[in-house]
């Protein structure tokens, strides 16, 4: 029998609909308190907490918020999963809602449930304690060490967010007999090896790579989820079914991680918050990616394989894994190979990706360089889609550029390398003038369009402001040499 315990409860899954989503499944049992506000990730109503393990690799728990209007009901067969209604009663608040309560933090009440499980996943964040009063003191950090970044992907429109944020940094820690903070100490649920089947569409959730690898070997029609994050937007507003769902965001062998000599190997099922957790600012550019790449309830889903497998355009972590030199490893029943990024992407969402194939790892190759950043251009600071992407990777050796990695992101219908302005770096001092002259061939790279986000003529007017604004913050050529 399929099921999921939620708030300490088995619920049975037998007969749900394979495209039923998590929240639609809670709130048929009775658990109204997450909503539905967007159906696509931005808005965080919808947010529920999951067991899932550490992000640092170790055989802990850590409570996880995610947006359960994106995952399939059938995703979370044999996990644990605690709703608003789980954390507390009206005659025993939990010190989320507590504090959410008598602050003011809630008024129309409508995304109340969804903020109270994002903080309560905070609340609970191993080590949070750890920085109480030593850690950066900022308007996003309270001296409690609770990080308001936790609570981005979360909007509303009644407080002016101001008693919420006064909520948060109000917050103590968990009791010594608090369940839920006990819970962590011991390992989260195994993966269900799930079967689930509708008439003639199934979901199936492989044990083994070798067994995902033949399914697709077998169906080369099937739909391939990790996060859901992008899957679950067609499903939710597009109406999008598919025969045969297969989920591969378990596997044991798409989720390694090891760091070499000459590169780092990334695990493609690994979600973003793993992936930044254990590179723990050995990329820097990637960690600069990280914070602006959607919101923390979008990045505990989102894998490295499924933002590059969608092939996007304006996927955040393609532009950055261009410039670092990434290459993908595609295994398939036959083999495996190793292809180079700036190669994987040949059209509008399309790759040498063959049907049967998956993406297992995602390689960068080491050192990396000592000038790395990501600028992003969107319409808000956080929570938000670009509308340009830039990653740079720039070597400077006796003053001059010895090797200039750039990649782009919103400006072509694939992720694209801006080779024009590469080469127009490399071999020239690492100056102001140098980066105005460059600045131009910046502008032209990619065929930008115009549409809902930016102009075409916003697009390339950023292109080569975005090269100025690497030269102003990343300080005179002398401090950014390579050290030997």
């Amino acid at each position: 029998m399929a099921g999921i315990v939620v708030n300490g409860e088995l619920r049975d899954l037998d007969g749900t609909p394979l495209h039923t989503n998590a929240l639609d499944f809670l709130r048929g049992c009775g658990l109204t308190g997450a909503k539905e506000g967007c159906a696509e990730g931005e808005c965080g109503a919808c947010a529920v907490m999951v067991a899932r393990p550490a992000p640092d690799g170790s055989d802990a728990t850590e409570w996880t918020a995610i947006n359960s209007c994106l995952v399939p009901a059938a995703s979370l067969d044999g996990q644990e999963v605690v709703t608003a209604e789980g954390l507390g009663a009206p005659d025993a608040l939990h010190p989320v809602q507590h504090e959410m309560a008598v602050r003011g933090g809630s008024q129309c009440g409508y995304c109340t449930p969804g903020f109270i499980c994002s903080m309560a996943a905070e609340f609970y964040r191993a080590g949070r304690a750890a920085t109480n009063g030593s850690g950066p003191h900022d308007r996003y950090h309270g001296d409690n060490g609770f990080d308001l970044h936790a609570i981005s992907g979360n909007l509303c429109r009644c407080t002016g967010y101001r008693p919420i944020k006064d909520a948060a940094f109000a917050l103590g820690y968990p009791a010594s007999d608090d369940e839920l903070a006990t819970r962590r100490t011991t390992s989260a649920p195994a993966a269900a090896a799930t079967r689930m089947h509708d008439g003639e569409a199934a979901y199936l959730r492989p044990a083994t790579l070798a067994e995902a690898l033949q399914l697709l070997h077998d169906h080369e029609d099937a739909t391939v989820v990790a996060g859901s994050t992008d899957w679950g937007v067609e499903v939710n507003l597009r109406g999008r079914r598919a025969g045969l769902v297969v989920a591969v965001d378990r596997l044991p062998e798409l989720r390694g991680f090891e760091v070499g000599d000459d590169e780092i190997r990334i695990g493609a099922a690994l979600t973003l918050t793993e992936v930044e957790r254990r590179l723990d600012g050995r990329l820097p550019l990637l960690g600069a990616v990280m914070p602006q790449f959607a919101s923390p309830l979008i990045r505990n889903g989102a894998t490295l394989g499924g933002n590059l497998g969608t092939g996007s355009p304006i996927g955040d972590t393609a532009p950055a894994l261009l410039a670092l030199e990434a290459s993908v490893v595609l295994a398939s029943t036959d083999a495996q190979r190793t292809v180079p990024l700036a190669d994987y992407f040949t059209g509008y969402r399309e790759s040498v990706r063959r049907p049967d194939e998956l993406i297992s790892e995602i390689l960068v190759p080491l050192p990396a360089s000592a000038i790395t950043a990501f600028h992003k251009i969107a319409k808000r600071a956080f929570d938000d889609i670009s509308s340009v992407a830039v990653g740079y990777a720039i070597d400077v050796r006796d003053g001059h550029v010895a090797k200039a990695r750039i990649g782009l992101g919103g400006v072509a219908a694939t992720p694209i390398r801006a080779l024009a302005t590469e080469a127009a770096l490399e071999g020239r001092p690492w100056s102001q003038e140098t980066v105005n002259a460059a600045a131009p061939v910046m502008g032209g790279e990619g065929t930008p369009i115009s549409d809902m986000r930016a102009s075409a003529d916003y697009r390339t007017a950023m292109l080569g402001e975005l090269l100025r604004k690497l030269w102003a913050e990343s300080g005179t050529a002398e401090a950014q040499e390579v050290r030997a």
